[in-house]
């Protein structure tokens, strides 16, 4: 599970300013984050069907911000991809 300081400090990491907690970058992050961890979750529960649903939810929503800045924010998709080792 994502505790609030483990949110805080990747918030922080690829927050445009201080107060930004919901562009596009951050839920990118967030959901990298939290995707990390489930999958680990998922490789010692191997039967854990309702987790592994819900994984896939929040990586068709990863696909979905990443989508967005990808056609409307190149440079920012780019910086964000390459700072969170993402590839396409």
């Amino acid at each position: 599970m994502l505790t609030m300081k483990k949110k805080a400090k990747v918030i922080k990491e690829v927050a445009i300013n201080d107060k930004d907690t919901g562009s596009p970058e951050v839920q990118i992050a967030v959901l990298s984050q939290r995707i990390e961890e489930l999958t680990s979750h998922l490789k010692k529960h191997l039967k854990d069907k309702h987790s592994r649903r819900g994984l896939l939810q929040m990586v068709a929503d990863r696909r979905t911000h990443l989508k967005y800045l990808e056609t409307s924010h190149k440079k920012r998709y780019s910086a964000i991809v390459k700072k969170l080792g993402l590839k396409k």
